[in-house]
């Protein structure tokens, strides 16, 4: 009786499940014939039209592709905007990993551009280096800022990148002794318990030290001054990923904390106007500089990515006829190939200058004016890898700032969703399923690794080039491969005179 019964069941179960096949192949086929209805009828699709359902498969393809060309199809130096290579290093020095090589480089030193340091026949002996040696930022200043740091975390904002990649780039930061750039979001939180020195940003939205009428307030400039931890004020003009165009954060991501801290409603687009409605002229950008100067008591400096560039005389001049303590304290320098969570295609790609022609552009018009001394000058845009670094110090720069080398560094594997709220490492995302992979604690460690190893392989070029430390780099220790296939020191290239 057991028996039979037991084959009762079997036989029932099978009937039940060949019904369900049944129904399910019906279904299938149900939705594959609506499908091909609405291909066939929709007029907007050619493909879907003429290829009726298969012709959807495009659009499937077309989207995996974004993310498996970078591991399938892409040679380690061919992508953009950051090929495996480049990604690469950042992955291993943020995790303290051996960064050596063997064989042979695979980088190809013939392109016009290469970048080549000279290297001297007695370079400077690791007991006899010496580490980067501190400066003074906002020397008239009641409170000038002094650093030591090279390497440090340009403007990501709280809303543009989550709260656990804001917590683990600000506690990073304190360890690795550099400064974290808040973005133009305001000042949140999770800034001030990493314990990390912070640049406050002053976007065209004024997020964070705006009044009800979106203008400057001189009250909330003194609340987020009192923060001792707030070392520095930047008025971002423009940024390189986006030049003329404001920030923009959608609607997605825009959460009750994150409107609440930005003033603005929730759940909708966050734009910030396409430039500082009261900077009309270079006389207003000092006034501007002037007011905040006075009113924190600490550096005041200006972000831009240069393209025209007449303006910077006049600038210089009106600094001159003014006295020399009106100057901005420093000048985030940005390049055309910057980064950004969301922008237009055409600011993102065509407008401004890169990095390696705005750059000297800046310092050489400071010294030519005498100013060099008197403002610091901050590189930024795509320099994540020691070459990129030892580069803009020889050029000029005083520090450098980098955003997306950090995102690196927290596990960011370039998927492209900066902009949707899916970001696949929970770095960009406020979805809090995507954020619980990113530990604060094991994340910060890395944030840390990464700015260390960094400065320490910049340092090993210095000392190769026969210098005893970074800031020592003159144009002299590098040179340029020209389309003529030979190369040419960067003191010949750029010959105005660099900094002391």
């Amino acid at each position: 009786m057991t028996t039979i019964n037991i084959q009762n069941f079997l036989f029932q179960t099978l009937e039940w499940m060949a019904v369900l096949f049944i129904v399910g192949i019906a279904t299938i086929l149900f939705i594959i014939a609506l499908m091909y209805i609405i291909d066939v009828t929709q007029k907007t699709h050619a493909i879907r039209r003429n290829y009726p359902v298969i012709g959807r498969f495009r659009y499937l393809f077309e989207r995996l592709g974004e993310f498996f060309r970078q591991y399938f199809f892409a040679m380690d130096r061919e992508e953009l905007p950051f090929n495996r290579s480049q990604r690469s290093w950042c992955y291993r020095a943020a995790k303290n990993l051996d960064n050596t090589v063997a064989f042979g480089s695979t980088r190809d030193l013939r392109p016009p551009g290469t970048i080549l340091f000279v290297n001297c026949p007695y370079p400077t002996l690791d007991e006899d280096a010496v580490q980067p040696v501190p400066v003074i930022v906002g020397p008239y200043c009641q409170r000038p800022f002094e650093t030591h740091a090279v390497i440090n975390i340009s403007g990501m904002s709280f809303g543009a990148i989550s709260k656990p990649a804001v917590l683990a780039l600000s506690n990073g930061a304190r360890m690795a002794g550099c400064w974290l750039n808040t973005g133009e979001g305001g000042l949140s939180p999770y800034h001030l318990e990493g314990g990390a020195d912070l640049v406050f940003q002053i976007g065209t939205a004024k997020y964070g030290v705006r009044d009800e009428n979106g203008l400057l307030s001189d009250e909330k400039l003194l609340q987020v001054a009192a923060h001792e931890q707030v070392k520095m004020f930047e008025i971002k003009l423009s940024q390189g990923a986006k030049p003329g165009k404001g920030g923009i954060l959608p609607g997605v991501k825009v959460t009750q904390e994150i409107a609440t801290i930005r003033g603005i409603p929730i759940q909708q687009d966050s734009i910030s106007p396409n430039r500082h409605r009261d900077i009309n002229s270079n006389a207003d950008l000092l006034g501007m500089i002037e007011r905040i100067r006075k009113v924190t008591g600490k550096p005041v400096g200006f972000k831009v990515v240069i393209g025209t560039h007449d303006w910077l005389e006049s600038l210089c001049e009106e600094i001159l006829q003014r006295g020399i303590e009106s100057a901005p304290d420093f000048i985030t320098v940005d390049s055309a190939d910057g980064g950004t969570g969301a922008a237009p295609m055409p600011l993102m790609d065509d407008v401004g200058l890169p990095i390696q022609e705005s750059l000297p552009l800046v310092v050489d018009k400071l010294v030519e004016y005498g100013l060099r001394d008197r403002i610091k000058v901050i590189a930024s845009g795509k320099l994540i890898n020691p070459t990129n670094v030892a580069w803009a110090l020889c050029v000029g720069a005083d520090f450098i700032s980098s955003a997306r080398g950090f995102m690196f560094s927290l596990g960011c594997i370039q998927a492209l969703q900066c902009n949707k709220n899916t970001c696949p490492t929970g770095i960009t995302t406020h979805e809090k399923d995507l954020q619980r992979g990113l530990d604060v604690e094991s994340k910060a460690v890395r944030v840390m690794h990464y700015a260390k190893n960094l400065e320490k392989e910049v340092g090993i070029i210095a000392h190769s080039c026969g210098v005893l430390e970074p800031r020592q780099f003159r144009r002299e220790h590098a040179r340029i491969v020209t389309d003529k296939g030979n190369s040419i020191p960067l003191n010949e290239l750029f010959p105005g005179v660099v900094k002391n």
